[in-house]
């Protein structure tokens, strides 16, 4: 189609006229909104650039059973096989906090348990942060 032809009939509908490619002879033009055409472009540019999932939490009960520890690392599976990091915490309340020892102990039964499922890699190691642990882990590479 003309360019002339084209300006007119966008003009006429009240839309815009788009160089879609420059690449070739003649270039290829839409007829389109452009605040739209520019909208979708933004929205499809984020899209790509998320590049790692979600921060997921799991939250862990000092007095977590040991079938309990198994669902929440198949839990925490499902978060990784998502993309999603996994940040693991456990509140010490009262008399919790005098047993700081404990409850790291179930928290690396916790890791191991899940290492035996997915590999993973630690991004921020364990800390006591006021009355609870926290950690953040996400899934292993297999480039590494």
């Amino acid at each position: 189609m003309e360019l002339e032809r084209a300006l007119k009939l966008s003009i006429e509908k009240g839309l815009d006229l788009i160089q879609v490619t420059e690449k070739v002879e003649p270039p290829v033009c839409r007829i389109m909104d452009y605040g739209k055409y520019i909208y979708h472009q933004e929205k499809k540019n984020k899209k790509l650039s998320k590049k790692s999932g979600e921060l997921k939490q799991i939250r862990l009960g000092f007095n977590i059973s040991l079938h309990d520890l198994e669902t929440k690392a198949n839990l925490a599976e499902k978060f990784f096989k998502k993309g999603d990091k996994v940040r693991i915490g456990m509140r010490l309340r009262g008399r919790e906090r005098a047993f700081g020892n404990l409850a790291k102990e179930k928290i690396n039964n916790f890791l191991k348990i899940l290492n035996e499922k997915i590999p993973f890699k630690v991004e921020k190691e364990l800390k006591m942060i006021s009355c609870s642990l926290s950690m953040i882990i996400a899934k292993k590479d297999h480039e590494n």
